[in-house]
């Protein structure tokens, strides 16, 4: 057999292996999302459960859906929720996989740019003085604040890089810059907060969490998160480029400073659209995409899918275990995610990666 022939054999061979784990990874999250269903306070159990969503996505059966409480718990707590914790852990997950590899950085996530403390400060300014940058009633004050804020960062940032040329480095350095600038203001509020009550749902709300999902903000996010998750999977070939460095990618015709303004554009929609219904929920862009490196390699064709579902399922169990651990309080899914991705962060730092960092 012929060398060339050898490397194709064992190119489809390797492709075959990572889309199995990927739909390893998708069943995995279907059998999280039949056990999340079926738990918690309150909970009408498997088969109830079951026989509600059987009974809306197949009417022609005529399943009997049960009593109008336990339909009210499925459809209109538990699944929202759910779904909303697949869409955002999805995103998140996809976004730090793109940010990772176009800025050339395995240990930096998608809130590097500084969008988690600017929509902290725009939730916060809505929340503890009732200002809104472009009006707003009710919570969505705090969601069009939260939104408005992270695109802010994210234009500061490209702006500030613009100014020495947009490298990766400079777009790191910005972002941190811009992230310490927007944690002050945000500890400015915090500290000025008249009183203690919005100062707890700020508090709250920097936790990140679920529990607020409706149908209504998920016909929001979903749209914003699947349109700009398939555009990142579009610039996988060119991620994939610009990781042999910038003398390969200018001789294959790939411009990096282009590739990476649409990479940072797309994960500043994805993730600002996400925190602001769900507050800041750390480590799942981080951890996601190591995990799924170390399952499928590093050709961001197969790696950002298959983040964005490992980031479904951590994001989704997180908030399952969140919700049974201190029943019948809840456990804010931002800290569950945190508990969970600062021992592996670590893990990665001394073992994994020990090599890389000498």
């Amino acid at each position: 057999m012929s060398t060339a022939a050898e490397l194709k054999r064992l190119y489809h061979k390797g492709k075959k292996r990572k889309i199995i784990v990927i739909l390893s990874i998708f069943i995995a999250l279907l059998i999280a999302v039949l056990v999340s269903v079926s738990l918690g306070a309150g909970s009408p159990g498997f088969e109830a459960a079951i026989r509600v969503i059987f009974s809306k996505i197949f009417p022609f059966l005529n399943i009997d859906p049960g009593s109008k409480l336990t339909q009210s718990i499925i459809l209109d707590l538990r699944l929202p929720r759910i779904v909303l914790a697949i869409i955002a852990g999805a995103g998140l997950a996809a976004s730090g996989a793109t940010m990772q590899g176009a800025l050339r950085n395995p240990l930096v996530s998608s809130y590097i740019l500084g969008i988690s403390a600017a929509a902290g400060f725009g939730a916060a300014l809505a929340i503890v003085f009732g200002i809104g940058v472009l009006g707003g009633v009710g919570s969505y004050l705090v969601i069009v604040n939260a939104f408005i804020f992270s695109l802010l960062a994210m234009v500061i940032v490209y702006g500030v890089a613009r100014l020495r040329g947009v490298t990766t480095e400079t777009v790191i350095l910005a972002g941190v810059a811009i992230g310490f600038l927007f944690s002050a203001l945000l500890a400015l509020i915090q500290y000025l907060a008249p009183q203690y009550e919005a100062l707890q749902a700020v508090v709250f709300w920097l936790m990140g969490g679920l529990t607020k999902a409706s149908w209504e903000g998920i016909l929001i996010v979903f749209p914003i998160v699947v349109v700009t998750v398939v555009l990142m999977v579009q610039q996988s070939w060119n991620i994939n480029v610009m990781s042999m460095g910038e003398e390969v990618a200018t001789s294959l015709g790939v411009t990096s400073k282009r590739v990476l303004t649409i990479t940072m554009v797309l994960e500043t929609l994805a993730t600002a659209s996400i925190i602001s219904f769900t507050g800041v929920i750390g480590f799942v862009c981080l951890i996601s995409p190591h995990i799924s490196r170390m399952l499928i390699g590093s050709d961001h064709r197969f790696l950002i899918p298959c983040s964005a579902l490992v980031g479904a399922c951590l994001l989704l169990c997180s908030d399952t275990v969140g919700r049974l651990v201190l029943q019948p309080t809840e456990l804010p899914v931002g800290i569950v995610t945190s508990l969970l991705g600062v021992p592996f962060f670590i893990y990665i730092l001394v073992s994994k990666r020990r090599q890389s960092w000498r």
